[in-house]
């Protein structure tokens, strides 16, 4: 990088790049609104086939799905808060990008790194069931088990191909794998329709206690202890304003596709939270690292068939592989081209992808679990709260700054607006920290909160010491020291007239540049 001027602001400083270094960080621009729905739901679809039934050991299924209806209306908040900010400031770095805007440059480093240990540790949650699914299917069908170990190589190696190939590839096959993975769950919905193994009295088979109810055996508490299993089952449809930079029309494609992604989310949902129980019993289902695969083998009688089914079913964790890689790949790419991660992080090489974020992202995802697979205890459901933690940060940062936006540059101009404004976000905002506050105060995951306090505590050292006075102007931090959304300037994007959110009024005196 060749730095032309400096600046200073805020405690930190920053160097005016040449063309030269954004050239060796280009992206191109592949995707519309079919493939943007496609990555989101791709992102999060794995979370219907692992993880979210935990919540049900938690809870009951009663308290879980109360936990699962608060946890959709925080995402249904959230997503039309985001899809205000992302159509206002289309820039790849997505969180990071709104709460620089709102928070300043700290505020930008801790939501970006909130939500790089988000995708990083989901993705690395995802490569865990996926290696628990592959290795039961190979192992009726072939009698061929691998370690675990073993698994997450070949998963994480197959999918950095893929991402790294080019975005066009990825937006393509996560369309389609997305296609494939609701395909698998309304021919599992029907083939439990018609089987004489659906009892629903099942759903409450998980013996109570004490002076409590067989909807809630373990009372109204424990609704609060299931909630973060319950964003299993959306969590990622956030990622699609990463995407900015490779959407040809950002402004007007990343809030519908974020709507109807979550709507296709919450039939997927419902279909695995009351049919799969309703198959195997709860108290069954609770601790399973398989529950779809255990829902087919309560209607099948060959173990072979059900291992057949479940490597469809399988599709659904590797897509989410895919798009969750993606948006790791691009969250560090953002954050490393504006200096707050090493700068060689965000190099893209000739297919316009970052392959170095990507690789270190799986570098890093696999050594967690690989440290607490072998030295603590099983990985699943530690490093899935790891990731659920990350999350909820980044999610009230952005709501946080969502609200400061709004009160700060109430004229913007906003080629879309979110139809429940403020309250929305405030309350996304209070329920994205009861979530945080129920991580932190179950026991069983305090090695979650342990990880990340020390996470953010050796990254922030280092933003402090090094990182703060090697800022560069990238898009999303010239856009906020330009004045941004005080600022309109000349549009690059198109006029936004039909957003497929409902209720959502339209703005149309000016767009906001893409600097």
């Amino acid at each position: 990088m060749s730095a032309t001027t400096t600046r200073s602001v805020a405690g930190v400083t920053y160097a005016a790049a040449d063309q030269t270094y954004f050239d060796k960080r280009g992206l191109t621009r592949t995707a519309g609104f079919w493939g943007l729905w496609g990555i989101g739901i791709a992102a999060v679809i794995s979370g219907d086939f692992s993880g979210w039934n935990f919540g049900i050991g938690e809870a009951g299924w009663g308290g879980f799905m109360v936990a699962t209806v608060l946890v959709t209306i925080m995402y249904f908040g959230m997503l039309f808060s985001i899809g205000e900010m992302s159509a206002a400031m289309p820039h790849t770095g997505g969180a990071y990008s709104f709460a620089r805007a709102a928070m300043g440059p700290w505020g930008g480093f801790v939501t970006g790194l909130a939500e790089t240990v988000e995708y990083v540790m989901t993705t690395a949650v995802v490569v865990y069931f996926s290696g628990q699914y592959a290795d039961s299917i190979t192992s009726e069908l072939f009698g061929v088990s691998l370690p675990a170990w073993a698994w997450w190589l070949i998963i994480y190696g197959v999918f950095l191909a893929l991402n790294t190939a080019g975005a066009e590839i990825s937006f393509k096959f996560a369309f389609v794998v997305s296609l494939i993975s609701i395909a698998v769950l309304v021919v599992f919905a029907v083939m439990a329709l018609a089987s004489s193994s659906l009892d629903l009295g099942s759903l409450f088979d998980i013996e109570p206690d004490p002076g409590q109810s067989t909807f809630l055996p373990h009372g109204y508490g424990a609704i609060f202890f299931a909630l973060p299993f319950a964003m299993w089952l959306f969590l990622g449809i956030e990622e699609l304003p990463l995407a900015a930079e490779e959407a040809h029309t950002p402004a007007k494609d990343i809030p519908r596709a974020g709507f109807w992604g979550m709507v296709t989310l919450v039939v997927t949902a419902a279909v695995v939270v009351v049919l799969n129980p309703a198959l195997t019993g709860s108290a069954a289902l609770a601790g399973s690292g398989e529950p779809l695969l255990d829902g087919f083998r309560a209607m099948l009688p060959s173990g072979n068939l059900a291992a057949v089914l479940s490597a469809f079913a399988l599709i659904g964790l590797l897509a989410s592989t895919q798009g969750i890689m993606f948006a790791y790949g691009r969250n560090i790419y953002s954050l490393s081209r504006a200096g707050y991660y090493p700068t060689a992080l965000s190099l893209t090489g000739a297919r316009k992808t970052p392959w170095v974020a990507l690789l270190v992202g799986a570098a890093v995802g696999f050594g967690a679990l690989a440290l607490v697979d072998y030295g603590v205890a099983s990985a699943g459901s530690i490093v899935l709260n790891i990731a659920v933690w990350g999350a909820v940060i980044a999610y009230l940062l952005q709501m946080a700054s969502f609200v400061l936006l709004r009160r700060r540059f109430p004229q913007a101009a906003r080629p879309y607006r979110s139809p429940v404004g403020v309250p929305g976000a405030v309350v996304a905002g209070l329920l994205a920290l009861a979530i945080f506050v129920a991580v932190m105060l179950n026991p069983d995951y305090r090695s979650a909160i342990i990880a990340i306090g020390v996470v953010f505590a050796v990254a922030l050292a280092a933003f402090a010491l090094w990182g703060r006075s090697r800022l560069v102007l990238s898009p999303e931090e010239e856009y906020a020291m330009s004045g941004g959304l005080s600022a309109p300037t000349v549009a690059e994007l198109s006029p936004v007239d039909d957003l497929a959110a409902p209720g959502a009024p339209l703005e149309d005196e000016g767009e906001l540049v893409s600097s």
